[in-house]
């Protein structure tokens, strides 16, 4: 069954890929894996990117933005063409971000760091030129979701001595309650940018794009588990690349920011645990070649050492500061102790 749906799904991609282009489909590739919505379709005369999504909505909405963003930025794919709900873009590169940053020399990171978050911001700058925020969905808006958000570090108490369980919620939902006046591209995981043949950073992958406040996206890239820069050398890139045509003056934006990236992070080590206990420990060349939740011990403890760099930002946020810095020994513990070919998580945890 799962082959046939699987050759269904290609047929349909080929054929729509013949009926826009106009030739035939030499070969189809599954750069990320199968499982994955987007393919790389090789053509007669050239390799473009088919993506076709569960949700057609999404789709729909990736094209209009890629569409929109185009005469204002070449930092995204180019939408190509929409057929049968399978929507054609350019192909920005092979070498994608999250194995780059984990290849290039130690003094390489921090320029090619830098490269990327110069590179949402402009992004970000021509959703503000092409009215974006006004015609895209506005993102965590409801209360449900804000406070799903805020109580998400209460996960940290199996983990640590659980100061986060004495905060007020509603302070945290208030605080993080913010209306959507900036485009942002949202998963702006390193996974999801690549470098093309120009040497050029591109992103992709804007499916769940709308509007927020704007430094969601930078905390993507800040709280990514697999990107291994240092906290403080992220939050100095912020500030040196930070533009202030915004709509926000910088220290309001930092403090943000690092609110935002505590709560961030909290989520991804999260979804670390849940896959950890589910999967076992994996490998951190499986999770970064196939873009997986960073289900290593060593990504575990990188996303505390961001949570508690950035909790410690902000004073309503301090005692989470120091319960990530709690786990964050525990997971080193884990890693020293070779616990990786096991679907140990943390001994005494409770269930």
């Amino acid at each position: 069954m799962a082959d046939s749906k699987r050759n269904a799904r290609m047929d349909r991609i080929a054929a729509s890929a013949e009926t826009v282009f106009g030739q035939k489909v030499v070969r189809i590739a599954a750069p990320g894996g199968e499982g994955r919505a987007s393919f790389r379709v090789h053509l007669t005369d050239r390799v473009v990117i088919a993506t076709l999504r569960p949700n057609f909505r999404r789709t729909h909405l990736e094209a209009f933005v890629l569409r929109e963003l185009s005469p204002h930025s070449d930092l995204q794919p180019e939408c190509l063409g929409l057929h049968d709900e399978v929507m054609f873009q350019s192909d920005v590169g092979g070498r994608r971000l999250n194995l780059e940053i984990a290849a290039v020399p130690t003094e390489k990171r921090v320029d090619l760091a830098a490269e990327a978050v110069t590179s949402i911001l402009r992004i970000q700058s021509a959703g503000r030129a092409a009215d974006l925020h006004n015609n895209v969905p506005h993102l965590g808006q409801n209360r449900g979701w804000i406070e799903n958000f805020a109580t998400g570090p209460q996960m940290l108490e199996d983990y640590s001595s659980g100061r986060v369980m004495g905060l007020d919620v509603d302070e945290l939902c208030t605080a993080l309650d913010h209306p959507g006046q900036q485009f942002v591209k949202w998963d702006c995981r390193s996974g999801n940018a690549a470098i093309g043949g120009d040497e050029v950073l591109r992103w992709f992958d804007f499916e769940y794009c709308g509007a927020r406040h704007g430094a969601e996206d930078l905390a993507w890239l800040i709280g990514d588990e697999a990107w291994c820069v240092t906290p403080e050398d992220m939050e100095r890139i912020v500030i040196d690349c930070f533009d202030p045509t915004c709509g926000h003056d910088l220290d309001d934006y930092l403090s943000y920011l690092s609110l935002y990236v505590t709560f961030h992070c909290a989520q991804r080590l999260g979804l670390i645990v849940k896959e950890a206990k589910k999967r076992g420990w994996l490998s951190k060349a499986k999770v970064r070649k196939y873009d997986d939740a960073g289900v290593h011990p060593e990504f575990a403890a990188q996303i505390c050492r961001v949570g508690r760099h950035f909790g410690d930002r902000n004073s309503l946020t301090a005692p989470i500061a120091r319960d990530f810095e709690e786990a964050e020994s525990l997971f080193k513990d884990i890693l020293r102790e070779g616990y990786l070919q096991s679907g140990v998580v943390a001994e005494g945890m409770r269930a």
